[in-house]
């Protein structure tokens, strides 16, 4: 028999405070000799050059992946229309002979008529 799943934390403490509640180190941390390269980068054009990497990997991601992208879409699409495409298709034969049946009735009454007409005058 499994115990019971355990109850989450009423309350998820921040980064802000785990930090917070660490001890001091007791040793100071010595300074770079050179800032780093970022660091002489002003935050928004960090921010910025971050953001256009991002861009350019989704792009080439998007890229590579379009072509079976357009194979699943068009197979999912087919397979989606198909059954509307049939009984649409259905419907139109259907009411094609219809009209058919119709007019052939109108054609075959109409020469009915006319060969009556001349049996009559002769």
């Amino acid at each position: 028999m499994s115990s019971p799943p355990p109850k989450p934390p009423q309350r998820v403490p921040t980064l802000t405070e785990v930090i917070g509640d660490m001890p001091a180190q007791s040793a100071p941390v010595p300074a770079p000799s050179s800032p780093p390269r970022d660091a002489a980068l002003a935050p928004d054009a960090l921010l910025a050059e971050v953001w256009l990497q991002e861009s350019r990997i989704a792009a080439r991601v998007i890229e590579r992946l379009q072509p079976r992208i357009d194979v699943l879409f068009e197979h999912r699409l087919r397979e989606a229309l198909a059954p509307m495409v049939s009984r649409v298709c259905m419907a139109v034969a259907e009411e094609a002979r219809k009209e058919l049946a119709h007019k052939l009735r109108e054609a075959v009454e109409q020469a009915v008529n006319e060969e009556l007409g001349r049996h009559r005058d002769a």
